[in-house]
């Protein structure tokens, strides 16, 4: 069976934002950097660099408010969501996020899922 699911290593680009709104339900927001590494035809290393927007929730939102930082590498497993909005000028605006099911701190072993 195949489903939505995302697994990305990288480190935080940003510093966390965290929400909470009705009922103290905590909400995360981060930058994750990933880095692919390859030869370019001139035999010199090229490092191409993706970002990615990642949503948390709940217990994974306090443990990226309280155990991570800007440059913190971490492992997340999640799954795709593609929404849309308008921004002040009234443009349609698109976005690809990750909502994480499960994160880790490679460095400490330590794991949190739902």
């Amino acid at each position: 069976m195949i489903r939505n699911s995302v697994r990305l290593t990288g480190r935080i680009g940003n510093k966390v934002e965290v929400k909470v709104f009705e009922g103290n339900k905590k909400m995360a927001r981060l930058s994750l950097a990933t880095n692919e590494s390859r030869k370019n035809q001139q035999g010199e290393w090229i490092t191409d660099t993706q970002w990615h927007n990642i949503v948390a929730w709940g217990k994974q939102a306090d443990f990226f408010e309280t155990k991570t930082d800007k440059g913190t590498e971490v492992s997340i497993e999640g799954r795709l969501i593609n929404r849309s909005y308008t921004d002040k000028q009234g443009t349609k605006k698109y976005i690809t996020e990750i909502v994480v099911n499960e994160v880790n701190i490679p460095a400490v072993e330590s794991n949190l899922s739902k």
